[in-house]
This record gives C-alpha cells, structure tokens and sequence, in this order.
C-alpha cells in the first residue's frame, strides 16, 4: 500500500498530517541554513525575533502543522513556542504535539558573529539533564509529549548508568515520553546500540536526519519502528542544500511540484511512516514546505521516480557531514 501523509497517532496522539515544524532556525538570529539570515529580516531583536516565530507557527497552524519541535539549545524557541500557546489559547494535550530536547546549552547570547566562539555547548550528564528538565518544565511543561536527547552519540554520555537512571526518573515523574535524537555519520549505529544497551521501554522515539543526500540511517529507522519507536525526521532538506540539487529541481519540474515539497516527500515516502519537520524560517515556506503532503501522492504516482532521484543524490555520509560541518551561521 502506498504511504500516506496522513497518520492516527504519533506518540499516542492524534496527529493532522505527517508534516511538523522544527524551530531551530526561529529561536535565535544565527543558524546554518543557506540564506537564514536573509530569511529573518533586518531586526533580530528578540521582541522581533518572537514576534517573527509567530508568524510562522500561525502560518503553520493554519496549514495544519501540529507537531511543533524546540531544543533547549534553540536561543528562545522554547520560550516563544510557549508564548505562543499561551496568546492562541492552546491547551495541553488538546491540539498540539510538543516535542523538545536537552543535552546542549545556547551559549551564541543572541550573536551571530561569535568570534568563533560555539553557539551551542554539548553535555550528556546526569547534571545536565536535570538542569536542563527544570528549564523545559517552566516554559512548556504540561505542553511537552516527547523529550529527547539531542544528537546522542554512542561516545557523547547518555547511555552512562547514572544518565539512563536519570532519564527513566523524568518518565516516571514527569510523564513525558523519551526520545533521541542522532547526528553524524554513526546514525544508525548509534540508534542499534541505544536500543540494544537501554532498558527497552525507555525511548519511545527518534529523531534523525535522513533526506535525498544522506540515506545511511534508513534501515535503523525501519527496525525502530518494527520495535514500537515513533521516527521524526528532520533536515530533510539538508539545510537548503537541496534546493541547489539540479536532480531535484529537474524532477520537481517533471512532476510538476517545487523542490522543497519534493525533497520532504521523499522523506514521507520512508516505509518507517515518520514525521517530517519542515526547517523553514518564513511563513511562505512552511506553507510551501506542507505541499509536501499532496507531492506524496505525485512521487507515488510515478513508479520508479522517488528511487532514481535517490539513486541520482546520494552521497557518502563522511562526505555529506565533511560539507555540513563547513556550513557558516548566518
């Protein structure tokens, strides 16, 4: 059967379409997108900077984007996505998904240019997530479903004794869910040791990023699903880089649908059946970016097409992460 953008439940909740929202370039001024900077305006204040975040998480409402995903890490995009909930009268659990993470700190102060400073910190300790769970449990508390680690590595900490025992006192008292998050070449190797080494009612859900480039993480995510996990996917557009991809615009035309929408429904397409998180900075994008939903059925239409585009993009994932890494915050 063909997938569908549409699904019942994620996370145990109803769910509008397979489309979310990830705000890590609406919390703060800087970001590694291709043209971020642009796509922000002149002010970066932070009155404007929220101001802004509402607009797009209006436009993506409006759409019928649901699933909303900050980062204790994201500047303020916890504390504007809460903001938000609260001016639109958006009760806990009723028509929204929350997802957040922990294990990096924003250290940029609202700066672009850090004088090569890092904008963010990474820490996967016990201390820090109890730190950082405080933090998220004033600003969103109720609201959050899903609580992942961010960008978990099987060297980065989290599967330390003290951190696992940790994790499991959040879900016990806080009633969140727990998920990971993955980055890096070692994906897949990193999602099969989590869940081989975790107890195994521990996570309920991934994150990772997967789109026409970087494919590696694919067939871990399929097994997690098998085993009961949620998946999101996020970078589905390998921060703008796909608009670039003369592959993509070439078919996008043929089928008569943008770029964008194709890059994120071929993410769609994965037989993981996984959220999809538009990046975009502006309303006109995320409202581009839910065209994904109708481009699905376009791909499925054409037989053949989703795998010659995949055939035709692929890269080696050192390769994909070597180019990722020399992106420049803007």
């Amino acid at each position: 059967m063909a997938p569908s953008a549409s699904m019942s439940s994620f996370a145990g909740r109803p769910l509008h379409v397979r489309v979310g929202l990830g705000l890590a370039a609406l919390g703060r001024p800087g970001y590694i997108n291709l043209n971020h900077d642009a796509h922000l305006g002149a002010d970066k204040s932070v009155d404007a900077l929220e101001a802004h975040c509402h607009s797009v998480l209006d436009a993506a409402y409006a759409r019928g984007i649901r699933h909303f995903d900050a980062a204790r890490s994201y500047g303020s995009s916890e504390a504007f996505l809460s903001s938000w909930l609260s001016k639109r009268n958006i009760k806990p659990k009723e028509d929204v998904l929350v997802t957040s993470k922990w294990g990096y700190s924003y250290t940029a102060d609202f700066r672009v240019d850090t004088g090569g400073e890092p904008h963010e910190v990474k820490e996967h300790s016990a201390a820090n997530l109890a730190k950082q769970v405080l933090e998220t449990a004033e600003l969103l508390g109720e609201y959050v479903d899903v609580y992942q680690i961010h960008s978990a590595t099987i060297d980065s900490g989290f599967l330390n004794d003290d951190v696992l025992e940790a994790l499991a006192k959040v879900k016990e008292e806080r009633g969140w869910r727990l998920g990971l998050t993955l980055s890096g070449t070692g994906q897949a190797d990193t999602l099969r040791t989590a869940l081989e080494r975790a107890p195994s009612d521990l996570f309920s859900c991934v994150q990772a990023t997967w789109n026409v480039y970087e494919q590696s993480v694919g067939d871990a995510l399929l097994e997690a699903s098998q085993k009961g996990l949620d998946v999101i996917i996020k970078e589905a557009m390998a921060n703008g880089r796909v608009l670039r991809s003369p592959a993509v615009t070439q078919m996008a035309d043929e089928l008569g649908v943008t770029p964008d929408a194709l890059a994120l429904a071929c993410a769609l397409a994965l037989p993981c059946n996984p959220v999809v998180l538009s990046g975009a900075a502006t309303g006109e994008h995320v409202s581009s970016n839910v065209d994904a939903v109708s481009a699905l059925d376009v791909l499925m239409s054409h037989p053949g097409a989703r795998e010659k585009l995949l055939e035709q993009c692929r890269m080696d994932p050192k390769s994909y992460w070597d180019e990722r890494s020399q992106l420049a915050w803007n």
